[in-house]
């Protein structure tokens, strides 16, 4: 068994595509564009702020605009932050079996603790986990390895020693550079352009309950 396991948030340990693309579709409207589906919506979850705006609206952070419709797209989620998101399948059970073996799990996630705090209480986890990472606690979001280095500080636990999975490439880069052995959770959102196969973690989960064994196989 590994000493500790880490996820990411969105497209990992939770589902948050239903209220981001709410967020993105309410604001569409106050645009006075037309609604997207949330099929074309999911793939761009893990981006955040910055690929949903692009999804939806086609623009870049270096465009005019950005900045104002960055602010009300946040504005927007932040009022509705749990409304639908829950778990991934499987999860939950997963977590059980974590906390069973007495294994500290944790979140590394770039989203910000004005975000990420309030949604783990809303899914009633924020007393349950041994650390959440925010992507303004670490002095470098990911890709960086620092926010997995603070994780692993918090914990207790060596980065050699933990397992971090996540649904994106910088997931696995950022895994990496700290020395954790990665697993993608092939149940996420995998946005980019890159196969997940080519991103070099260690390991892909189908599902929440094969990380232990492939990575304890990977270990």
């Amino acid at each position: 068994m590994p000493e500790a396991v880490l996820f990411d948030l969105d497209g990992t340990l939770a589902d948050t595509a239903p209220d981001l693309g709410g967020a993105l579709n309410q604001l569409l409207l106050e645009q006075g564009r037309g609604q997207l589906p949330m099929a074309k919506l999911r793939p761009h979850v893990s981006s955040g702020a910055r690929g949903m705006i692009g999804a939806g609206l086609g623009i870049t952070p270096a465009d005019p605009a950005y900045a104002d419709l960055q602010q009300r797209f946040l504005a927007i989620y932040q009022d509705a932050l749990c409304v639908g998101t829950r778990l991934f399948e499987g999860m939950a059970e997963h977590l059980d079996e974590l906390e069973a073996h007495c294994i500290p799990w944790g979140v590394v996630t770039n989203k910000s603790q004005r975000f990420a705090i309030p949604l783990m209480e809303g899914l009633g986890l924020r007393q349950r986990c041994a650390c959440i990472v925010c992507g303004d606690s670490a002095q470098r979001p990911k890709p960086h390895g620092h926010p997995m280095q603070l994780a692993s500080a918090l914990i207790g636990v060596a980065a050699a020693d933990c397992i971090y999975v996540g649904d994106d490439e910088r997931d696995v880069i950022s895994g990496r550079t700290a020395g954790m052995t990665t697993v993608i959770a092939a149940w996420g959102y995998l946005g980019g352009d890159k196969p997940p196969a080519s991103w070099g973690a260690d390991a892909i989960a189908a599902s929440p309950q094969d990380i232990l064994c492939l990575a304890a196989a990977n270990r």
